[in-house]
């Protein structure tokens, strides 16, 4: 599949500058960092405004047909062609046309919308805004600018992706203009796409009749428009409903305008939060992809969380982690709405393949999912891919219905390698996937081949590994020593040793490896008077992807480190001898 982060036209950015430089006008009365709050409500406004233009003397002729009935919704949506309506009088033309009145007669036409749009509105905070372009004159001026010709965002000339594009621009800017990290509300596409295509690698469409897509943290809904794109390159007949929660007021307000423009159900965009507020009880879908926030805590739905983690049935009952760190959370909730048949992509950082050591919450959740076979692969990608952290992350792909092949294994790929750097940084992103490191990834993965590698080691690359599910288990057992009193003799009780706590040591002993056996060559050699307290083994997992791709390197031999230094030291002595001649001069 051919990315379409490359083949975005200047056009979509030059449409997005265009737009934002509406914000000249708004210097004063607006701080920088409230620029968006007028910008991104008004652009979802003039593209409702541009899309129903077409329509709009047949909506209101329909209107006073039926706006004496009690249910009119769904005479207006069939006359406007679209999952929403305006019912005023007025468009951006007549809105224009009269300055005088520009306050009353917008309002007017915003109350006009249908209340799907009402809704978008009201998450915008739109009237308070609309309130201080009154109070500073800009509100005509803004209105006009909306309304001009490189304004302009109808469907004959700006398609739902490359609105959806401005849409995420905007957002960008938005967010760098208010001091927050930008990244925060959406995935750049060069790593969405690359979840999209592992998720469909090889995926049978051709019965289906209808796709499911859930994002469960879904920002401006970018991850699913891009999901229901791929499905329709591999199907293009094929029905795609998209769902999708958010958490963020104007981020969730897109997203949901966003689906009304493309045809979709907009009440499958729900706004609140994921973790103690799911809107989506009972509901499974055949694809989950999703970049959840990492390294944020869970004080907020503390409450919630830890009264459905009691549950038998609950989405949290495998266990808990740690309160500053609520990533694996989103992977539970989304694994509790995959479909029988189900698949995730979902983007984690470092943290829950490790952290946290036997019988802890995040190593529970981890024993969940391998014991249940869910864990399909987990893809390492480089440092400097998102725009709010340099950090590595990897993408973690889990499956309710791994074919054979991939039973009882699990696929590690190694991508940190596979990228190329931008040219110029956008926040912290300066490494991009491209066209060709897309391709090898997904060419590793679909092949399955064990200690394979993808690419030129010089450049770039990429790394497959297959480990048996069992090989990430572990038992840890409890070794205890003796006690002894002065003269040496082991203190006993009721006729047995009485542990030393001071001598207390664990062991991880392989889940697949006898622990006895283990015991007796480990650990009996070296102190013949310890046992296992049995009672506190306890099962732990964990994923240690940096050791398993690990190359040793040989350090640099004594001999080139001497010529090193006393070739540093003779440029230093060259450098000094010329600074005193020169002085002495």
């Amino acid at each position: 599949m051919t990315n379409t982060v490359s083949n975005v036209g200047l056009n979509i950015q030059e449409k997005a500058t265009v737009i934002w430089n509406v914000a000249d006008m708004l210097r004063g009365p607006f701080k920088p960092h409230e620029y968006g709050l007028v910008i991104l409500p008004m652009t979802v406004v003039k593209r409702f405004n541009d899309c129903l233009m077409p329509t709009h003397q047949v909506v209101q002729e329909q209107y006073q047909k039926v706006k004496e009935l009690a249910v009119i919704d769904g005479f207006l949506t069939k006359a406007s062609g679209y999952q929403f309506y305006n019912t005023s009088k007025f468009t951006f033309d007549s809105l224009v046309a009269d300055p005088e009145n520009i306050e009353s007669n917008f309002r007017d036409y915003l109350a006009g919308f249908s209340s799907n749009v009402q809704d978008v509105l009201a998450k915008f905070d739109f009237d308070s805004i609309i309130k201080r372009m009154v109070e500073s004159n800009t509100l005509y001026l803004v209105i006009r600018e909306f309304n001009s010709a490189k304004g302009y965002l109808g469907p004959d000339k700006v398609s739902a992706v490359d609105c959806g594009y401005i849409f995420e621009d905007l957002v960008k800017r938005f967010s760098e203009s208010y001091g927050e990290e930008a990244g925060a509300h959406f995935t750049s596409r060069d790593i969405i796409y690359l979840m999209t295509d592992i998720l469909l690698n090889e995926a049978d469409l051709t019965s289906e009749g209808n796709v499911t897509v859930y994002d469960m943290t879904m920002g401006t809904s970018q991850m699913l428009s891009c999901m229901e794109e791929r499905i329709h390159v591999v199907n293009k007949d094929v029905e795609v409903t998209c769902f999708g929660q958010e958490f963020n007021p104007s981020t969730y307000a897109i997203a949901k305008a966003d689906m009304m423009i493309r045809g979709g159900d907009p009440n499958n965009m729900r706004f609140g939060d994921t973790l103690s507020e799911d809107q989506f009880s009972g509901y499974t879908f055949k694809y989950c992809i999703s970049n959840p926030p990492f390294g944020i805590d869970w004080k907020r739905e503390q409450k919630a969380v830890e009264a459905e983690a009691k549950l038998a049935t609950g989405r949290f009952c495998a266990g808990l982690p740690k309160i500053s760190d609520g990533q694996q959370l989103f992977v539970l909730n989304g694994l509790s709405k995959l479909a029988p048949d189900g698949k995730m992509a979902i983007i984690q950082n470092g943290s829950p393949l490790f952290s946290g050591d036997a019988g802890s919450g995040p190593s529970n959740i981890r024993q969940y999912i391998l014991e249940n076979d869910w864990l399909d692969a987990i893809i390492q990608l480089s440092t400097d891919q998102f725009m709010n952290t340099g950090i590595s992350t990897y993408i973690w792909v889990l499956s309710k219905n791994k074919p054979s092949y991939r039973s009882g294994k699990v696929q590690l790929i190694d991508a940190s390698h596979c990228y190329e750097q931008r040219r110029k940084s956008i926040g912290y992103k300066r490494n991009d996937i491209t066209d060709t490191c897309r391709e090898l990834i997904v060419k590793a993965y679909g092949e399955y081949k064990n200690n394979a590698i993808y690419g030129d080691k010089s450049g770039m690359y990429c790394e497959s590994k297959i480990f048996e599910t069992v090989e990430f288990g572990y038992n840890k057992i409890v070794v205890e020593r003796p006690q002894k009193d002065e003269n040496g003799n082991i203190v006993k009780k009721n006729g047995k040793p009485v542990a030393d706590a001071s001598l207390r040591d664990t062991e991880n002993v392989p889940l697949d490896e006898d622990i006895d056996r283990y015991f007796e060559r480990e650990v009996l050699p070296y102190a013949p008077d310890a046992w296992i307290d049995k009672k506190k083994t306890k099962v732990g997992y964990e994923i240690p992807m940096t050791r398993y791709f690990y190359e040793y390197k040989a350090p640099e031999s004594t001999d080139s480190i001497v010529e090193r230094i006393n070739g540093l030291e003779s440029d230093i002595a060259t450098s000094l001898k010329a600074l005193f001649d020169k002085e002495s001069n």
